[in-house]
């Protein structure tokens, strides 16, 4: 299969960082990047113009949800997920294995796939393979992902191992149908999920096991699953060694903006999280000195921005007013309060690739990471 999808532009000296280049039937993405969350069809409060103005480049959405509702075949009908919701950038699909994971009590794990009960109304439904392709087909999905078992933390060896074992079958069997259909000829991408815990050598085994199937690119699973924090970034330095060098390499669902840099470190190019979107509904915003509450009396007669440093359209208003709109419930502060916490994200984003540039990422993200800490600390 031809690698000229992704071109690797530039390598750290010192840590792993990458800078990078995604092609897509969409448009190109410049790694590292964030990716906004659209589980089903929408960055929650944010039209596709606010995202294009904050540079988003790629957001995602979720075969299990929009599979239940309103249906693929609908969307199908509709110009696929592009069309339906008006995003003509690129698009990347989950297959809906995190529900395997989040969703245990309703679903049973078979050799084929997973049988769940719906969390909308208890009917039954089922995703395999063959299942989580066509659906991605009907979504007119640019990334696709493989469907795997996440393991839950803790969780022993012998079960880690059969997910692992599980999720290769299952990696092989969707790469043969993205193949089999012209699915992958046509430029759509397949990325394929290393599991293994919280275990080195299983990490290695699925990640070279996975790299011998020459997939568009590869994701770091089973991570932040309720682990501490440093045995995450462990797991995921376990990883990424043994990906291959030439593919984009991302890790599924987090993290806190430090976090973010730590694993740019490491060698990760992609992310996604629907944190910063979910805190803003509650009033949290982030800052280069760590995140603040506007929740808190403090501001409520604060006549300032956000934070000086930060530029947005968000920037214009007041903590004062926008603490207000949070206080009320107003539907305004969702909106005003995502598009900064987006923007923040994507544009730290931004900055970690001219560092990557400039070939001083390890001394620029160290300082950043303990400036936003200092700042939590002094909270």
């Amino acid at each position: 299969m031809s690698v000229a999808h992704f071109d690797l532009l530039k390598t750290d000296t010192v840590t792993a960082a990458r800078r990078g280049r995604l092609r897509t039937r969409h448009g190109m993405v410049d790694t590292p990047i964030f990716m906004p969350v659209g589980t089903q069809g929408t960055v929650k409060s944010l039209t596709p113009a606010h995202l294009r103005e904050i540079g988003a480049q790629i957001i995602l959405g979720n075969t299990y949800h929009l599979n239940l509702r309103p249906g693929s075949d609908l969307v199908r009908e509709m110009g696929g997920l592009h069309g339906f919701m008006g995003w003509d950038g690129p698009i990347l699909t989950d297959s809906g294995g995190f529900q395997v994971f989040s969703l245990a009590k309703l679903r049973t794990m078979k050799d084929d796939g997973v049988e769940f009960q719906s969390h909308l109304d208890g009917k039954p439904c089922f995703l395999g393979p063959r299942e989580v392709m066509q659906i991605q087909q009907n979504l007119g999905s640019d990334i696709a992902m493989v469907i795997d078992e996440c393991p839950p933390w803790p969780c022993d060896r012998d079960a880690t191992a059969s997910a692992c074992e599980r999720s290769l079958r299952w990696a092989g069997q969707c790469k043969a149908i993205a193949t089999d259909t012209g699915w992958l000829a046509a430029g759509h991408h397949l990325f394929a999920i290393v599991q293994g815990s919280t275990y080195d050598d299983l990490r290695r085994e699925a990640a070279e096991a996975l790299g011998a199937l020459d997939f568009p690119g590869y994701a770091v699973g089973g991570v932040s699953v309720g682990e501490p924090e440093p045995e995450m970034l462990k797991q995921v330095g376990a990883t990424t060694p043994f990906m291959p060098a030439d593919k984009p390499r991302y890790t599924m669902g987090l993290g806190t903006p430090p976090q973010l840099l730590k694993m740019i470190a490491l060698g990760v190019d992609m992310f996604d999280c629907v944190l910063p979107s979910r805190v803003a509904r509650n009033g949290l915003v982030f800052t280069p000195d760590g995140p603040i509450n506007l929740r808190n009396e403090r501001y409520r007669a604060d006549r300032g921005p956000i934070h000086p440093e930060v530029a947005n359209y968000t920037s214009r208003f007041s903590r004062a007013y926008l603490r207000h709109l949070t206080v009320a419930g107003e539907i305004l502060s969702c909106t005003l309060l995502t598009l900064h916490n987006l923007h923040f994200y994507l544009d730290l984003m931004a900055q970690a690739r001219a560092h990557i540039e400039a070939g001083d990422y390890g001394v620029w993200h160290r300082a950043w990471v303990e400036r936003y800490e200092a700042g939590m600390a002094a909270r």
